[in-house]
């Protein structure tokens, strides 16, 4: 029997007059679609639009809600009340389940973006106020972590459904974290680079660091940056190795 992976990516990151990434190109491609909802990227007519694309391409809908960091696209790390921090949460799921039930369709996953969800890999306890918001409009969605992090623990006893994730356009650390973007080699450029490696860590059931260790977990989706340099081409690359390799391409759905 084959194995069932989802293939999502960021996207609905333009802003305005600024345009962000190749969305509909990676509809085409994924089977997920992490959704900005306005913080960090995107705003209410982006977002629309995205959503409409994303059901007339039978892609599954999340919200990737991050800091209201526009400026920073989300990437700088911000010091924020727990409290008000899950205010920020639920107001941008609470937007793009509103937008897509207008466009018919519902919400069927949910994301942390950027510096928030580095941050919540290393911090329990903010793990944990970022996912007791989400489990509280949004029980019903399917919640995208990082293995092997503090978002793991963070989790128990809310009753989400958890979708582990892992990059395919990123390098690890020996902790399951990600490499910081600044450090040399933490962004993987090359297409068929990121497609072996994805089959290759699908097929050991591990995450693989930069060091070459072996991180053993249980891996649910994989997710491609919509803003990185020839996201599309590796999206392609990805997809067309896994299938190869025997695995089924799937959302995760609650």
């Amino acid at each position: 029997m084959a194995v069932s992976i989802d293939l999502n990516a960021d996207m609905g990151e333009s802003y305005g007059a600024w345009t962000m990434g190749q969305d509909e190109e990676l509809l085409g491609v994924i089977t997920s679609a992490n959704i900005a909802c306005g913080y960090h990227g995107g705003d209410p007519l982006v977002m629309t639009k995205t959503v409409r694309a994303a059901l007339a391409a039978e892609v599954a809908i999340g919200a990737h809600p991050g800091f209201p960091d526009l400026q920073g696209f989300g990437r700088r790390r911000m010091h924020v009340d727990h409290q008000e921090l899950a205010a920020m949460i639920r107001y941008q799921i609470g937007a793009l389940q509103a937008i897509a039930r207008a466009e018919g369709g519902a919400l069927n996953h949910v994301k942390l973006h950027g510096a928030l969800s580095n941050m919540a890999c290393e911090d329990e306890t903010l793990a944990r106020a970022c996912f007791e918001a989400v489990a509280s409009v949004a029980s019903d969605a399917v919640l995208f972590i990082l293995p092997g992090t503090a978002m793991a623990p963070a989790t128990e006893g809310l009753g989400l459904q958890v979708a582990f994730e892992i990059f395919a356009d990123r390098a690890y650390a020996e902790d399951a974290t990600l490499v910081p973007r600044g450090q040399p080699g933490a962004v993987i450029h090359d297409a068929d680079t990121a497609a072996a490696r994805m089959v290759e860590m699908v097929q050991a059931g591990a995450i693989l660091t930069a060091s070459g260790a072996k991180i053993p977990t249980d891996i649910s989706t994989i997710c491609v940056h919509g803003d990185t340099p020839g996201a599309l081409e590796i999206a392609r690359s990805v997809r067309a190795a896994l299938i190869a390799a025997d695995v089924d391409l799937k959302a995760p759905i609650r």
